[in-house]
């Protein structure tokens, strides 16, 4: 991927959130709520048609019905009651996120895996109350863990599961949904856009028929609401992962919401926030998540290893960007 084609960053220092800074009164704007978050829609035209956001909303809706895991009657819900052994057919919404996620645990070995669901409820940061689970309890839920113990037919139309794993698609559900929007915009013909759900987005053509899209990043800090890094973004996608909001106290002592995958506990990490830019809002989101996980250095390597570019901020504000990040910034 040639970023530099697609992206410019006008450097100031930081990552965490992303925000759409305010641009032309021209911009027809769109706005709701979904995932329990907000999502903006601005598109560089003088004019939608009229039913543009009934399109939009209602597409959200219908990924949250299929990926939500507080919605009984979600299409994962379905899957995480289904016992083990049994054959589930899959939406085609579905099989694109299920491929997508085989994919990128294979590709973090692990780092980023979707069966991690029951640990992410016994820790509070799912379904339930904050927690601190028993030993015992996390190492009973570890045995159901791995995304490679899930069997899919070869095109993913089909899953089954071998233990009785939970899967959460918070880490890539979000990005999925800045594509869904993506694609209904670009089939109605627009080519100035930007989408932002609850921080993860994607930007295409210009706010103002010459310039990028202007982006203002949020310092990672809790309550934090400065930005430290403005840049401008075209036809790419951004999504950025921190502990330094989604986080609780606890005797003392604080939890993050990445989980690790080998411990079944909030991950030790030194990665305060990391973020990714790709063609696909999806792969963003859960490749941001991953390195969250990993920890600098692994998280370094592993932007190395697949040209990824990106910027990691670690525990002490210091930033470290990819060697594609650092091509792109300096051309």
């Amino acid at each position: 991927m040639r970023l530099l084609t697609v992206v410019s960053i006008l450097l100031c220092l930081v990552a965490a959130g992303w925000y759409i800074l305010s641009g032309s009164s021209s911009h027809q704007v769109i706005e709701g709520q979904i995932f329990g978050t907000y999502y903006k829609v601005k598109i560089n035209a003088p004019r939608v048609e009229p039913a543009l956001a009934g399109k939009i909303a209602a597409r959200l809706e219908e990924v949250d019905r299929i990926m939500s895991v507080f919605r009984e009657d979600s299409e994962l819900s379905a899957i995480n009651r289904a016992p083990a052994d049994t054959e589930i057919s899959l939406s085609p919404d579905m099989q694109a996120v299920m491929r997508a996620a085989d994919e990128i645990y294979r590709r973090s070995h692990g780092a980023f895996d979707p069966t991690l669901g029951r640990l992410i409820d016994m820790w509070g940061f799912g379904r339930g109350r904050e927690s601190n689970p028993s030993t015992a309890e996390i190492n009973a839920a570890l045995a159901s863990v791995g995304f490679d113990k899930l069997r899919f037919s070869d095109n993913f139309s089909k899953l089954r599961k071998t233990t009785a794993a939970e899967i959460n698609l918070s880490a890539i559900a979000k990005g999925f949904g800045v594509d869904a929007v993506a694609e209904i915009l670009n089939n109605a013909g627009y080519k100035d856009y930007i989408v932002e759900i609850g921080g993860e987005l994607k930007a295409r053509g210009t706010r103002d028929g010459t310039s990028p899209w202007n982006i203002g990043i949020n310092r990672p800090a809790a309550g934090a609401t400065d930005n430290i890094l403005i840049l401008s973004l075209s036809n790419m996608a951004a999504a950025t992962s921190g502990n330094y909001r989604n986080f609780y106290r606890q005797d003392g002592r604080i939890f993050g919401h990445t989980i690790s995958s080998q411990t079944g506990r909030p991950a030790q990490t030194d990665v305060l926030s990391a973020s990714v830019f790709d063609a696909s809002c999806m792969y963003a989101d859960a490749y941001a998540t991953a390195i969250v996980a990993m920890g600098l250095e692994a998280g370094k390597n592993f932007a190395e290893e697949n040209n990824l570019p990106v910027i990691i901020f670690d525990n002490n504000f210091q930033p470290h960007f990819s060697t594609a990040a650092v091509k792109a910034f300096k051309e």
